[in-house]
């Protein structure tokens, strides 16, 4: 069963059980994968890294929205913005250690990649939706930094 399946029939269970919050979040990732899906309409069928990109879009969106809502003095947003965010991560893959973030980069530069921006494709193509990019830049950054002082 595909992961759009998957959340069509979770939707319908959540609405039949009365969750609300359930139904509403996943209500909001159908529509944007629907989105995603017009955007890419005449070219190519949304695929799974597809779909993990925008669940890794819209669990983003929840992260900063609760730090904006705590920020500003609104907790109880905040708490509605992270039980979002628990079930958008529900869906997504397991995130990516630091040492396994470190280990990719490592075999990039490895491979002879030595420019920043290289690296950090090669990276993000290879854990897509596994690790924060702010997360793979960080280490991107330190270890080009330790080989170039070699």
């Amino acid at each position: 069963m595909s992961l759009i399946d998957q959340l069509r029939k979770d939707s319908e269970t959540a609405l039949r059980s009365g969750d609300i919050l359930k139904t509403e979040t996943l209500r909001g990732l159908l529509a944007a994968l629907h989105n995603r899906e017009i955007e890419l309409r005449g070219e190519a069928e949304i695929t799974e890294e597809e779909v993990i990109g925008v669940l890794g879009k819209e669990a983003k969106k929840r992260k900063e929205a609760g730090q904006i809502y705590t920020a500003a003095g609104r907790p109880e947003l905040a708490n509605k913005e992270a039980k979002e965010l628990d079930i958008i991560k529900s869906y997504l893959p397991p995130e990516l250690t630091a040492d396994e973030v470190e280990a990719i980069v490592k075999r990039a530069t490895d491979g002879g990649l030595t420019d920043f921006g290289r690296v950090m494709g090669a990276v993000m193509k290879e854990v897509a939706g596994r690790a924060e990019a702010g997360t793979v830049k960080e280490i991107v950054k330190k270890i080009l930094e330790s080989e170039n002082r070699k």
